[in-house]
């Protein structure tokens, strides 16, 4: 079985937004602590001239951090189609690799790494790479999931299990390797789909769920959601 830091699934998987956006529109009712403003907060709080944003997606959160804390935003992904997307919202995006980035040593006061490291094949790499370009006493924010993370519906449509090798439960430790100081913010809280055809449309964006189906059921399905906020700082 192929992991998520399968360097041609993550190719094929964002090669176009349609994943991702179905991924995301399941994320509509939720409760808890909201860790998108909880790593939003952690960057503002250094008050930063220069961001840098890994595995930039479709852009929201570069574009809001320019917007709101007039900082010089520089967004890399390995995708071309999320590089363009970003560049629409008046990001400076480039396709680029965190395993090897095309900057010098220091260059920036923070770096943004959101749900995406566990796609990343050499992962001390990657983390190396990001404490290098940061500033002395730059911060890394990094935001993942811990391996329960949608237990319950992933058992019911019967998923095949997979590890995330960037997870709330190793973060620490893997960050602590290059940063001096490592904080964990738990925003564990709970996502509500209101039928079984918004859960099915979640499986089937999913590369854990690709193939898998749900049973029949009539009511809305209420299960753990199990987000990680990691504040590290060089």
């Amino acid at each position: 079985m192929r992991e998520l830091n399968d360097p041609a699934l993550v190719r094929a998987e964002y090669a176009d937004e349609s994943h991702l956006a179905a991924r995301k529109a399941g994320y509509r009712h939720t409760e808890g602590a909201n860790s998108v403003e909880i790593a939003f907060d952690s960057v503002a709080a250094v008050r930063p001239a220069r961001v840098l944003e890994v595995g930039c997606g479709e852009g929201e959160f570069s574009e809001r951090m320019q917007r709101e804390l007039g900082a010089e935003i520089i967004a890399v992904d390995q995708s071309a189609r999320m590089v363009e997307i970003t560049r629409a919202r008046g990001v400076d995006a480039r396709v680029g690799d965190v395993q090897d980035l095309p900057f010098r040593d220091g260059e920036f006061d923070c770096a943004v790494a959101a749900w995406m490291l566990y796609h990343v094949p050499d992962l001390d790499r990657a983390l190396g790479e990001l404490a290098r370009v940061l500033r002395p006493g730059g911060r890394l924010v990094a935001v993942t999931n811990g391996l329960d993370h949608l237990r319950e519906l992933w058992q019911l449509a019967r998923a095949p299990s997979r590890t995330l090798s960037f997870n709330a439960e190793n973060g620490a430790a893997l960050l602590g390797r290059h940063f001096r100081h490592v904080v964990r913010c738990d925003t564990t809280g709970w996502v509500t789909f209101p039928d079984r055809d918004a859960a099915q449309a979640y499986v089937d964006a999913s590369i854990r769920g690709r193939g898998c189906q749900l049973p029949q059921f009539e009511s809305e399905l209420r299960v753990r959601r199990a987000p990680y906020v990691f504040v590290a700082d060089k």
